[in-house]
């Protein structure tokens, strides 16, 4: 036998209906004590519906509150203002008006002047209707203050997501570009050429210095200037050029406009390695990598392409790199952010990656 599991939309109206008849009822007793301290009889009927259609009206209008606290929540104080007051006056007369007309139509006036509805409303109109504007706008100033109270916690959840990634992104990042035969080989390389070519040894020294030295100045970088961001990616490919000098070559064909770009750490060198050991360094002749970054309007776009073997015919299973690449690109800037890889035309492989441009605070030395 199955069991009957409300959807999150209802148990959202079953918590608003319970609170707003708390709150009647709660305001309704409070209303009936202070008859009896003033030694009159309570008319607990009476203000038990008073309570209740007038909370459960609010109850109804909160989803055009707080629709309108959305619309205008990055608006200045002049256009929300410009919506908000009009919005007011004409919710708290609804309100106001529906609600001294249901309790005629249940209870009647309590006075034995009052004949017609429009007596009743002329006589409870005025004394009503500032209460009902009143109550908009604190139902207003609590509604957008859970929002902003719901946005903090989806940023502090949001960036410990991004810590964590570039926690990640920086072991993984480590572990290839540090992993046993990779700083065994360049060792080995260093040791071979120091006394046949000394000045050789000392630049792949000095290389190896700066790249370790760039990783950890970064560990704790979310974002850095893309200036920055090539500093580190030169540092990386200086060895590899030590190393398969005859080999390699490199080009960086960046605008001017786009080094002050903010980009996600290391957001380069997982793509640059992917392109170095499944393009280049199978590949029996030498071979270029050419780094592209252009400003785009509100845009940057970076490209890393090869003249290698180009990318797998069957398209082949993503790997480490690019995968993590993607999931920092989606969760740093949701569906404004893009990663394609592709063939290149004449050859090779192309990886292009788009992101809403920011420009940095400060930038690094390109």
């Amino acid at each position: 036998m199955s069991t009957y599991t409300p959807s999150p939309r209802t148990k959202q109206w079953i918590l608003a209906f319970g609170f707003w008849t708390l709150l009647a009822l709660s305001y309704a007793l409070s209303a009936g004590l202070s008859q009896i301290s003033e030694g009159n009889p309570p008319t607990w009927d009476r203000m038990v519906i008073w309570n209740l259609t007038n909370f459960w009206l609010w109850m109804l209008l909160v989803p055009a509150v707080a629709w309108l606290g959305r619309s205008t929540a990055n608006l200045g104080w002049g256009r929300f203002c410009l919506v908000h007051i009009p919005a007011s006056l004409l919710l708290a007369l609804v309100q106001a008006v529906v609600r001294i007309s249901v309790f005629w139509a249940l209870c009647g006036p309590r006075q034995p002047t009052v004949h017609t509805l429009g007596q009743y409303l002329e006589g409870e109109f005025v004394g009503n209707f500032h209460l009902s504007v009143l109550t908009y706008w604190i139902v207003l100033a609590v509604l957008r203050g859970m929002e902003s109270r719901r946005h903090l916690q989806n940023e502090r959840l949001r960036n410990a997501r991004l810590e964590t990634q570039l926690v990640q992104s920086q072991l993984q990042a480590l572990r290839m570009q540090l992993r046993p035969h990779f700083l065994f080989n360049t060792l080995n390389a260093i040791s071979a050429l120091a006394l046949k070519e000394p000045m050789r040894a000392r630049r792949m020294i000095a290389r190896l210095s700066d790249l370790l030295r760039l990783t950890l100045e970064q560990r704790h970088s979310q974002l850095v200037s893309l200036s920055r961001e090539l500093e580190f990616v030169r540092s990386y490919l200086s060895i590899q050029q030590e190393r398969f000098h005859d080999r390699l070559e490199t080009e960086f064909d960046v605008t001017d406009d786009s080094l002050h770009a903010e980009v996600p750490s290391m957001i380069l060198q997982p793509l640059v390695e992917n392109a170095l050991r499944h393009g280049l360094l199978a590949k029996p002749t030498s071979g270029n990598l050419r780094i592209i970054a252009r400003r785009e309007g509100e845009y940057l776009n970076l490209a890393v392409e090869d003249d290698g073997l180009g990318p797998p015919a069957d398209g082949g299973k993503e790997g480490v790199g690019l995968g993590a690449t993607r999931e920092r690109l989606r969760v740093m800037f949701e569906d404004a952010a893009s990663l394609h890889m592709h063939e290149r035309e004449g050859g090779g492989t192309r990886v292009e990656l788009r992101m809403p441009f920011r420009a940095a605070a400060t930038a690094g030395a390109a």
